[in-house]
């Protein structure tokens, strides 16, 4: 298993480079299937789900048949009980950009997970890397205590973070005791740092009106249901599923873990994982509204429109810039 110490250096994507981000159900990855087929690109997926194999419903991941048209990288990385984080997602994402590249392609970074995006372009913090004994005493503890350890040591971490998530929590508590220092003075400099490559990649963040937009999650979420994530849940929990903290966050799966175990409904759990899918395209997007040099379009109902308001935006932004065409295999 290929691992990377979480450091404070920032990593170079090249130039031409175009990073689609939005909500869940947005429309961003037929965006970047529709792009990657006319400017001979290939896609890189920015989502901390689709790198385990077996989570293939739910977390949407492409279909084999745009994966054969279209190369896909960083999906189906590593098995379901494995770690994976933003530090071995940024050196597997930084060799893909290089590979592609080097191939006379445009990469296309594309999915909705912010820590990753932010990880790629601006480094990582100087926190250590995780310790399991340590790790296995604090996931014991009732969260309640971590929160109040976490208050203690560390006020501006307990401010910020999300309250909830355990799994964040405990990372927080863990740095601290390993370091004898605030888990926020450890983190790197975002709002401050450039990024060491001087001619930044096109960055785009797409949305819709909010009725649309939920309406498709609603949609989209029924048709997983349709397609089988009961099945695909049940077989992941014989692989280990309930193991991996990380992988159960993905919803969709842990309510259905829960449906399984008798906690309610399968109806109440439809709707419970469209509320939950609802309130994460919420998370998103106040995340990248924290974001600089990234441009929010909204989509309309003609996809060839969405595309040309992309276009139109990178061109403008690289006029000045090494131009290519999609004979040249590489884009804007």
């Amino acid at each position: 298993m290929v691992s990377v110490p979480e450091t404070g250096c920032t990593f170079s994507l090249p130039a031409n480079a175009l990073l689609i981000a939005g909500p869940t159900a947005v429309g961003k990855s037929e965006i970047a299937l529709r792009i990657a087929r006319e400017w001979r690109a290939e896609i890189v997926s920015v989502d901390s789900m689709q790198v385990y194999r077996g989570l293939d419903i739910g977390t949407a991941k492409p279909s084999e048949e745009q994966r054969r048209e279209v190369p896909h990288h960083l999906i189906d990385v590593v098995n379901i009980t494995e770690p994976f984080d933003a530090a071995r997602f940024v050196l597997l994402a930084q060799k893909a950009a290089h590979d592609i590249h080097e191939r006379g392609r445009l990469p296309i970074f594309c999915g909705g997970t912010g820590l990753y995006f932010k990880a790629l372009l601006s480094g990582l913090g100087g926190t250590p890397p995780g310790n399991d004994v340590l790790r296995a005493q604090l996931e014991r503890r009732p969260l309640a205590e971590l929160l109040l350890e976490l208050a203690n040591c560390d006020p501006v971490t307990y401010d910020r973070i999300d309250q909830k998530n355990r799994r964040r929590i405990i990372r927080a508590v863990e740095v601290i005791r390993l370091t004898g220092k605030a888990y926020s003075a450890q983190k790197a400099d975002w709002e401050q740092s450039p990024t060491e490559f001087s001619r930044e990649p096109t960055f785009v963040y797409l949305t819709r009106d909010t009725p649309e937009l939920h309406q498709r999650i609603n949609s989209r979420v029924e048709d997983m249901f349709r397609a089988g994530l009961v099945a695909e849940t049940e077989a992941l929990l014989k692989c280990g599923l309930t193991d991996n903290r990380t992988a159960m966050q993905a919803i969709g799966y842990r309510q259905v873990v829960e449906y399984l175990q008798g906690e309610r409904s399968l109806v109440d759990t439809i709707e419970l994982v469209k509320s939950r899918t609802r309130q994460f395209a919420k998370r998103q997007m106040t995340w990248f509204r924290k974001e600089r040099g990234v441009k929010w379009i909204k989509l309309g109902d003609d996809i060839k429109t969405d595309i040309e308001q992309i276009r139109f935006y990178a061109t403008a932004r690289k006029k000045n810039r090494l131009s290519y065409g999609p004979k040249d295999g590489i884009i804007l």
